[in-house]
């Protein structure tokens, strides 16, 4: 595949019991994708043709191999992994399954780091579940920022019509407010802004922070954070030029759609931002991992056992995945390219 000018997108299966592969197996009966780029997907076969045969989709093809450099540019091409007693059941939370998600991700990671895939396209898993097999797995997120030496990161959640990012990520509500430091929102914005204009191509974006407080505080009478701790970080950010601005109540912010004047929002929490975002553009979204020197994107949903095989699962989100993926490939590129003629 060298000197070909496709991106080459990894795909890892998720949980093999939920909706993954459906959509995946319905986003690739579009031909062509295979125009755009070339697909490594990671799952065991005998999972995929069973998988396939449950939901009836014809003219899946595919190609297995056993390394990316061996993949053919016009074909859903598969590695495939063992996996001992492997079996279907759909709709059902299973150990098995995990240890399955685990290996395709431990797979892809190992070839995006040795940049035999360009990009990353995670399918969903059941978090809980894989944390029976390993411990320490609570996230895509944290997961891929321990595989690539613990580098801080942002959940950027995308669409067209919203673009908003968590200052923390999964952990407890209780914990929150204990997380949220002058240093941790300086460096979150920080991310923001240079994901921005690397990944998007904004040359000055324009913020909006939202509070952690309902009505922002109050000047205090619900809480000191927003004026003690969000607020000086972002008056100091304006300060030196960028267009950061807030904290802003979540409610009003959403509710007259202040959202659109703005090119992205950080917010403090993951429900603060996963419920409007989810309202706003759900079936059409796209969870960003920025900040990594990797490109990695999922689908906006979970597994959806409860619709698993049953033939009626939307693919909207993952192809939106796709292509968002190779636009931010390409942005890379065009930034790089920029940087390298500007230091001429």
């Amino acid at each position: 595949m060298k000197g070909d000018k496709k991106v080459i997108v990894g795909v890892t299966c998720g949980d093999i019991n939920g909706i993954g592969l459906e959509i995946l197996i319905k986003t690739f009966l579009d031909k062509s994708f295979l125009n755009k780029c070339v697909f490594i997907v990671y799952v065991p076969v005998k999972i995929i043709k069973d998988y396939n045969k449950k939901i009836k989709c014809q003219n899946f093809n595919y190609n297995i191999v056993d390394d990316p450099q061996k993949a053919l540019l016009d074909s859903i091409n598969i590695v495939d992994f063992q996996a001992n007693d492997v079996k279907l059941n759909l709709g059902r939370s299973k150990s098995l399954a995990a240890q399955i998600a685990i290996d395709s991700l431990d797979l892809a990671v190992k070839d995006l780091k040795e940049k035999s895939i360009d990009v990353l396209v995670t399918l969903p898993v059941n978090k809980k579940n894989i944390s029976s097999v390993r411990k320490d797995f609570i996230g895509h997120t944290e997961y891929f920022s321990s595989q690539f030496n613990n580098q801080e990161n942002l959940m950027l959640l995308c669409s067209e019509k919203l673009k908003i990012a968590t200052a923390t990520n999964h952990i407890p509500v209780s914990k929150i407010s204990k997380e949220i430091t002058k240093s941790l929102i300086k460096r979150k914005i920080n991310i923001l802004i240079q994901t921005l204009k690397q990944d998007f191509l904004i040359s000055n974006p324009k913020i909006a922070v939202l509070s952690l407080n309902p009505h922002a505080g109050d000047n205090g009478l619900i809480g000191r954070e927003d004026n003690e701790v969000i607020q000086p970080v972002v008056n100091s950010l304006f300060k030196k030029g960028h267009l950061i601005h807030g904290p802003f109540s979540a409610d009003g912010f959403f509710g007259s759609r202040s959202y659109v004047n703005f090119d992205a929002v950080l917010a403090m929490y993951h429900d603060q931002a996963l419920i409007p975002f989810k309202t706003i553009s759900f079936g059409e979204g796209v969870n960003y991992t920025s900040g990594l020197p990797i490109i990695r994107v999922s689908p906006d949903h979970g597994v959806g056992y409860d619709i698993a095989g049953k033939g009626i699962a939307k693919s909207h989100s993952l192809i939106y995945s796709i292509l968002l993926a190779i636009q931010i490939h390409s942005n890379r590129d065009l930034s790089r390219n920029l940087v390298t003629k500007t230091k001429l």
